[in-house]
């Protein structure tokens, strides 16, 4: 399920909230790369050609949220930039939280 909760493509927009660009490129491909094999694994333990194939109701709960997630986790990586630039007003820092409760709320784990 976490994996299924899961999107690389936005994991690689936080990425690149690291300034330091060889630190960057030293850990997240390898940390895309352990997504990888975590799903193909997966796959091969179920016997799933995707994941949540074999529980569709979740597989299209999660799906149909993508929507509504991702403008949030963009929000959020824009806010995160602004206040690792000096935006610190309380603007930002509440925009932070709300995306922050926003993603877990639409997740439906913990923030």
């Amino acid at each position: 399920m976490v994996l299924g909760k899961s999107d690389i493509a936005i994991a690689e927009r936080y990425s690149l909230l690291v300034r330091d660009e060889a630190l960057r490129e030293a850990i997240f491909p390898r940390l895309k790369a352990e997504w990888q094999a975590s799903i193909a694994a997966l796959l091969a333990i179920t016997g799933e050609t995707e994941l949540l194939d074999l529980n569709p109701l979740l597989k299209r709960s999660i799906r149909n949220r993508f929507p509504y997630l991702d403008p949030l986790n963009h929000i959020q990586i824009e806010l995160l930039r602004r206040h690792r630039a000096g935006e610190t007003d309380d603007r930002v820092q509440r925009g932070i939280h709300l995306t922050i409760n926003g993603v877990a709320a639409g997740l439906r784990n913990s923030g």
